[in-house]
């Protein structure tokens, strides 16, 4: 894959690998989450190259708010997929992990363009589920959680 300079489309296309990979076998009565997951990443893409790519403030202040809520319906989806028990927890804590990424890159990519004052509201994700998800214990999940609310306390 081409290294991308642009950090946010970089997370996105590993965030579109992963979700392609990882809702390959959803049932297919299930089938219209995954489709919009699928979408709704691939929507994220368009909107990051629009955002980059556009010089006018007003128009970039819009197509920076609809990537923020792009990312915040990609969040409730995969967590509805957790909940009904579609994704195993592995898949569910690789795709947080990719969402929280390009939320915390476009928070920081919001705050360089529009300015410290524009944007006040903290992007929490309803991660409600995450936790549910790592209650089985282990090293490695609790290095993930700490890694992962770490994270978290800076949105």
């Amino acid at each position: 894959m081409k290294e991308e300079k642009f950090k946010v489309i970089q997370f996105i296309r590993q965030l579109i690998l992963v979700v392609d990979k990882d809702l390959e076998n959803f049932p297919k009565k299930d089938f219209e989450i995954k489709n919009r997951i699928r979408t709704s990443s691939y929507d994220l893409l368009e909107l990051a190259y629009e955002a980059n790519f556009t010089k006018d403030k007003e128009e970039k202040e819009q197509l920076l708010t609809k990537i923020i809520a792009r990312i915040k319906i990609i969040d409730f989806l995969i967590n509805l997929s957790f909940d009904k028990k579609l994704l195993t927890q592995k898949k569910y804590l690789k795709i947080a992990q990719r969402i929280d990424d390009i939320a915390k890159y476009t928070n920081g990519w919001i705050k360089k363009t529009i300015g410290q004052g524009w944007y006040k509201q903290d992007f929490i994700f309803s991660y409600s589920f995450f936790w549910g998800a790592c209650s089985c214990g282990g090293e490695k999940t609790e290095k993930i959680i700490s890694s992962l609310s770490s994270r978290r306390r800076r949105f």
